[in-house]
């Protein structure tokens, strides 16, 4: 009897949701893996294919971290979050919009991930639909996955990747649900005008639909600052923003991420922490809250970082002949365009690791209208960018 039940096959099947996940991808990341494992085999690969910034989080707020784990702060957290977090995220959000924010509204996830996989899983069932603009951001992806969405992507403008609002809305189907942008954009750097915000919101609203925005690179602007979604509507009944300090403040690793919302989607949100993740750290809430507040002098020197690389990056890329990119106002990447280099982006990469060693990220994985780009990050250091470029010249040749 004993023999028989060892040797029986296994047959539970698993949720839905994990073989959805399961499934095989696209092979965006292909070229990345391929420049980590001919790195590690010890070939000179300039890596400029993630999005992690080069920076060690300031010193002072990991010291500050240190000291209030020392001082007991390592127990369960509410699931809203921390009072202190909450009341200093709602101060940068009063005092970059010029509009009251207090800390019932906001609630605190471990990373902005984890906050959109909150919002859509509190807004959309299996079947719904999403209207995200494309190019998008590749991770995305495994949120709608998981929470089984259907993504109708919209192209944004050729060329400038500017959000058609007209042209979003007549993407509209009747199992759409929610809407998501993202500003600045990743990819491409784009920034939403705060008059495009406006109407959208206004024009979600008339339709019963979500709307989310994505603004987890608010910080890093270079030529206008930033403008909320907070700021281009008042009634945030239908509204919900996600930011967090992964990109701003270099502290991806400390998974902090909150979003900003009306009362009704709020008491969801926080209802989903509780069940789902059942808090953020004491100590490293307590960490975020430190770096809000004391975090000007850092955070400005990383934006003037990331504003002389991008800088850098469009002088030569004007100097190598038949490549072309995007000059973009805000984020830590520069899309490259090599349709007169190579059949598509895709091959542009394969070309670029193989025959010069730099790792980048095909524009197909963001979306079809970014099929002739790589996306070069701006997440090292001049010298990297210098060798790169160099490297480059050397094989397209240079017209400086």
């Amino acid at each position: 009897m004993a023999e028989h039940s060892e040797s029986r096959q296994f047959n539970a099947r698993f949720s839905s949701m994990a073989e959805r996940l399961g499934r095989p991808g696209g092979d965006v990341w292909e070229v990345h893996s391929d420049a980590l494992a001919r790195q590690q085999a010890g070939d000179d690969i300039i890596v400029l294919s993630v999005g992690d910034p080069d920076f060690d989080t300031p010193e002072y707020i990991a010291e500050h971290v240190v000291a209030r784990m020392r001082e007991g702060r390592t127990h369960y957290s509410p699931a809203a979050g921390e009072d202190g977090l909450r009341e200093a995220i709602a101060q940068v959000e009063t005092s970059s919009t010029g509009r009251q924010f207090d800390a019932d509204q906001i609630v605190v996830f471990p990373g902005a991930t984890a906050a959109l996989y909150a919002v859509f899983s509190c807004l959309l069932d299996a079947g719904d639909g999403v209207l995200v603009p494309e190019p998008m951001y590749i991770g995305y992806q495994g949120v709608f996955d998981a929470v089984g969405a259907e993504i109708q992507q919209v192209p944004l403008q050729a060329g400038t990747f500017d959000l058609d609002v007209d042209e979003l809305l007549a993407a509209i189907q009747p199992n759409t649900r929610a809407v998501l942008v993202n500003t600045p954009g990743n990819p491409c750097g784009n920034l939403i005008a705060p008059s495009v915000l406006t109407r959208l919101a206004a024009e979600c609203k008339k339709r019963d639909l979500w709307l989310v925005c994505d603004e987890v690179y608010s910080l890093i602007t270079f030529d206008a600052p930033h403008v909320s979604m907070l700021k281009c509507t008042e009634d945030l009944s239908n509204i919900v923003v996600i930011d967090g300090l992964s990109k701003s403040h270099a502290m991806t690793g400390w998974r902090v991420g909150w979003t900003v919302g009306g009362p009704k989607i709020t008491r969801a949100l926080i209802d989903m922490a509780g069940a789902a993740f059942f808090g953020v750290c004491q100590f490293v809430q307590d960490g975020a809250a430190f770096a809000l507040a004391n975090d000007a002098a850092e955070v400005e020197q990383m934006r003037l970082a990331y504003q002389a690389r991008r800088d850098y990056v469009v002088q030569r890329v004007k100097e190598i002949p038949r490549l072309d990119c995007f000059v973009p106002p805000a984020g830590m990447f520069v899309m490259l365009d090599g349709s007169q280099l190579a059949n598509s982006g895709d091959a542009f990469a394969k070309i670029l690791l193989d025959d010069i060693g730099i790792s980048t990220i095909p524009g197909s994985g963001f979306g079809a209208s970014a099929s002739s780009y790589v996306r070069l990050s701006l997440t090292v250091t001049q010298q990297q960018l210098e060798q790169a470029f160099a490297r480059m010249a050397t094989l397209f040749g240079d017209n400086s």
